[in-house]
């Protein structure tokens, strides 16, 4: 493993709940109890949060199964599970508001359907895709896939994957309005120390 991408790695995230101990529920139904970390929110936030998590999975059965899961546990559909030109999946919203989208590359299932969770994908908006890919480069961040208005860094392997997306992009590729102010309610965490992107988003 490369000492630097490890370095500069999504360790594991926080997200800030009205209701910590419901939250701590619905996560472990997804299967994130172990991914994720929670606390009580303390600042007001309005319509889009500005960042998603997405969940790969290996076949379309797994995405059914999880988004199943949350919607049974308490989620609200904003994309119903569905084949589309790059594979199978659907989009929810937690009770806490955080968006999550499962998908999968696949249009056929080769196994018994599970939840297992092959990859965790943090997604944040920006405002400025150039500026704050430099900015994380600076924070010794490398990028890997990176084309227009999305950047994927490199991260190591099992580790929470970590991209940038054009504000509007992301959020129509969420299926919901870009508008929104007030708190992110994520604190993402890595080894090297606490600094804030340019569009507010906090690292400890």
């Amino acid at each position: 493993m490369n000492t630097t991408t490890a370095v500069n790695a999504l360790t594991s995230i926080t997200l800030e709940v009205t209701d910590p101990a419901a939250a701590e529920s619905f996560y472990a139904e997804l299967g994130l109890g172990d991914r994720l970390s929670l606390s009580e929110a303390s600042e007001p936030s309005e319509g889009f949060r500005g960042f998603t998590i997405s969940l790969i999975v290996s076949q379309p059965a797994n995405a059914e199964a999880i988004l199943n899961a949350a919607i049974a546990a308490g989620a609200s559909v904003i994309k119903p599970a569905a084949k589309s030109l790059w594979g199978f999946g659907g989009t929810v919203q937690a009770p806490d508001g955080t968006i999550v989208k499962v998908a999968t590359s696949k249009k056929k299932n080769t196994e018994p359907p599970s939840r297992r969770i092959d990859d965790v994908v943090v997604l944040l908006a920006a405002s400025d895709v150039p500026a704050s890919k430099r900015f994380y480069v600076e924070h010794g961040f490398t990028p890997g896939k990176s084309f227009g208005s999305y950047v994927e860094f490199d991260t190591p392997q099992g580790s929470i994957k970590l991209g940038l997306y054009k504000r509007n992009a992301l959020a129509k590729d969420a299926g919901v309005p870009a508008d929104g102010s007030g708190s992110h309610r994520l604190v993402l965490e890595n080894a090297r120390g606490q600094f804030t992107d340019p569009d507010g988003f906090a690292w400890a």
